[in-house]
C-alpha cells in the first residue's frame, strides 16, 4: 500500500465512522450542546464538512486561503443528511485531488501558512486533516453520553 494508498483509507475509514455517529444523532438533538460556548451537534457535523472543504482550498492553494467565501455561509441549517449531500461534491473533488499527487508530491509539496506559523510537508498536513474530523468525532461522542443519549457503536 502506497503513503496516498493509506491516507485515502484513512480518510475513508474516519468518514465511515463519523457517519455511523451521525446518523445515530436523532433530530431531538440537533440543536443541543453541553455548554453554551460549545457548538450544537447540527454545527458540529457542519464545521467538520465544511473545514474540509477548507483545508482543501488551503492544499489547492499551498497554505494561502486567498479571499476564501465558505459555499456554507449564509446555508441555513436543516439536516445532519443535508448537510452530508450538500458537501458530497466537495469531498469528491477533495479526493480527485489527493488521488492526483504523487508520492515524491507528498514528500516535497509544502503547506505554508504563515499566519499560524506553520509550514508542513503536504502528507504530513492530509494527515491532520483527517485528524480534525476525528477529534470532532470524540467530541460528539461524549455530546452524547451528556445528553443521555444512546451512542453508536463506532469502534468496529
Amino acid at each position: 500500500m502506497t503513503a496516498k494508498d493509506s491516507i485515502l483509507l484513512n480518510f475513508t475509514e474516519i468518514r465511515r465512522r463519523s457517519l455511523k455517529l451521525w446518523a445515530g444523532i436523532e433530530p431531538k438533538n440537533y440543536n443541543r450542546r453541553p455548554d453554551n460556548e460549545a457548538m450544537t451537534c447540527l454545527e458540529s457535523v457542519r464545521h467538520i464538512l465544511e473545514s474540509e472543504h477548507l483545508f482543501h482550498v488551503i492544499v489547492q492553494n499551498r497554505g494561502n486561503l486567498g479571499n476564501y467565501v465558505s459555499p456554507w455561509q449564509d446555508r441555513p441549517y436543516s439536516t445532519i443528511q443535508a448537510e452530508i449531500d450538500f458537501a458530497k461534491p466537495f469531498r469528491a473533488a477533495f479526493f480527485k485531488d489527493i488521488k492526483s499527487f504523487s508520492s515524491k508530491d507528498l514528500e516535497t509539496i509544502e503547506i505554508i501558512r504563515s499566519e499560524k506559523n506553520q509550514r508542513r510537508k503536504l502528507g504530513d498536513y492530509l494527515l491532520r486533516i483527517a485528524y480534525h474530523e476525528s477529534v470532532h468525532t470524540g467530541q460528539l461522542l461524549s455530546y452524547l453520553r451528556f445528553l443521555g443519549a444512546e451512542r453508536p457503536l463506532i469502534w468496529d
